[in-house]
């Protein structure tokens, strides 16, 4: 989907000026670097706005045609809350611009970002290709000591890997993982929570820090071993944390407590906090679940059985089971020909991104069962025809996707969903029952509606 100033989805969002490093007039300041970024997707894209801002010369290559264009028009590709207006800040600084050819990205620049995809492999283990066809492509033009920056999630050795592909003395290739939520990603770059850089050579290190000098955030510098499994170790304990209040909220269900003032209980010290918290329908998206099965791998290849982790996946699968079977249960396991109505198919609100969305996994588990699935959410156009949506009829508005349902499951957490006019809902559907797989309802009021209400880890 393209983002546009009226499309189908629209969230306005500010992003925060950064003193020194606002410039007003066109150009890059004095002592500014230029920056070449391969991949304008939900990491490249964020990665080159924040470097524009930060008065760098940024140079962002997008091979895709559809993406590309969609640039060039003064769009972007994705949605994310106020990158649209950092986008086209740059590009009226002349701080940013775009172009479609890797090699004219990186020819000349003092650094080049690789931000590609490493989709999951079939073993579970992540997929280099994209990352090796790019370092061959751009290694032959790279200017003499240039640095050449890992922002993909890449595995344990992946440094190394692409120095090897390059095969240049003095070309340095250092490791800077993303931290960015999808959704916040704007703000996550202008105000990180660390700069981690690893790298065999300190001054690379301390050059690629000082890009994001502007952040004011903590810098740490280790080595490329140490930078690339921090990132894997930091979304394993995100999907680690998720799988366990998914656990605790079954354990809620069954001696009947609420799951919402355990969190309170929980979040409250400090020790442990309120991120990642919060019960729903599993974890998905584009990191969790294959940086997880990767770090599984990494490890079974190194000989260590990493079983807490393989224990937060087989929880996650049971929870996407566990939301599948509240829906039948709701329809006295009479499922196949009824109408159910799903709201929400990103993997969490704020994103377009569906990819391992638990919300697409549910829905299309219950096609599977026979029922006819209506689906609406913001980001997906009605009559959407997709791989991934193979079954499930798109719907224009929450109100179509519920008519004649006998069960509606709320499975991501727009807030638009909150406040919708649920006596219309009520009088759409064959029978107002819901299953609010994100909390994000009030039960009391929904009973008091003449709803059935069903909850996680809650009443």
């Amino acid at each position: 989907m393209t983002y546009r100033e009226s499309g189908t989805y629209r969230e306005s969002g500010t992003y925060r000026e950064s003193g020194s490093n606002r410039e007003s007039s066109k150009g890059a300041p004095a002592g500014a670097s230029t920056v070449g970024v391969i991949g304008a997707g939900y990491v490249g894209l964020p990665t080159a706005a924040t470097l524009s801002h930060f008065g760098h010369r940024v140079i962002l290559a997008e091979s895709d045609p559809g993406r590309f264009n969609t640039l060039l028009r003064g769009e972007i590709p994705i949605v994310e809350r106020g990158l649209l207006e950092m986008v086209r800040d740059g590009v009226d600084r002349g701080t940013l611009r775009f172009v479609s050819d890797a090699t004219e990205a990186a020819r000349g620049s003092d650094f080049v970002f690789f931000c590609v995809p490493t989709p999951q492999g079939v073993d579970g283990s992540a997929d280099l290709s994209y990352v090796e066809a790019v370092a061959k492509e751009v290694g032959p033009v790279l200017r003499s000591g240039a640095i050449v920056v890992n922002k993909s999630t890449v595995p344990v050795g992946s440094a190394s890997f692409v120095e090897r592909i390059i095969g240049r003395d003095d070309i340095h290739v250092v490791s800077n993982p993303e931290f960015l939520r999808e959704g916040s990603a704007v703000h996550d770059s202008l105000n990180p929570d660390r700069i981690v850089v690893g790298a065999d050579d300190q001054g690379a290190a301390a050059r690629v820090g000082q890009l994001f000098a502007g952040t004011g955030s903590p810098l740490i510098v280790t080595d490329t071993t140490t930078s690339e499994t921090i990132k894997y170790a930091s979304n394993a304990f995100l999907a680690t944390k998720v799988s366990f209040i998914n656990a605790v909220a079954g354990l809620c269900e069954a001696v009947g407590a609420d799951v919402r003032d355990v969190v309170l209980g929980m979040g409250y010290d400090k020790r442990i906090g309120f991120e990642f918290l919060r019960p729903g329908p599993g974890w998905g998206g584009s990191c969790l679940p294959k940086d997880t099965q990767a770090l599984v791998h990494m490890a079974e290849s190194a000989g260590y059985d990493f079983s807490l982790l393989k224990g937060a996946i087989a929880g996650n699968e049971e929870q996407l089971d566990l939301v599948v079977k509240k829906a039948v249960s709701s329809l006295d396991d009479k499922i196949e020909g009824t109408t159910v109505g799903v709201l929400g198919l990103t993997f969490k609100a704020g994103t377009d991104d569906r990819r391992s969305s638990p919300a697409v996994d549910i829905a299309r588990r219950l096609v599977g069962l026979g029922a006819r699935v209506q689906a609406y959410d913001p980001t997906v156009p009605a009559f959407e025809e997709a791989d991934d949506l193979a079954g499930v009829r798109c719907c224009a508005d929450v109100y179509e996707a519920v008519a004649g349902a006998r069960v509606a499951v709320v499975l991501t957490e727009w807030d638009e969903f909150r406040w919708v006019d649920f006596e219309k809902v009520k009088s759409a559907m064959d029978r107002p029952v819901v299953i609010d797989a994100r909390n994000i309802l009030d039960p009391g009021a929904m009973k008091r509606m003449g709803f059935t209400y069903v909850g996680m880890g809650r009443g």
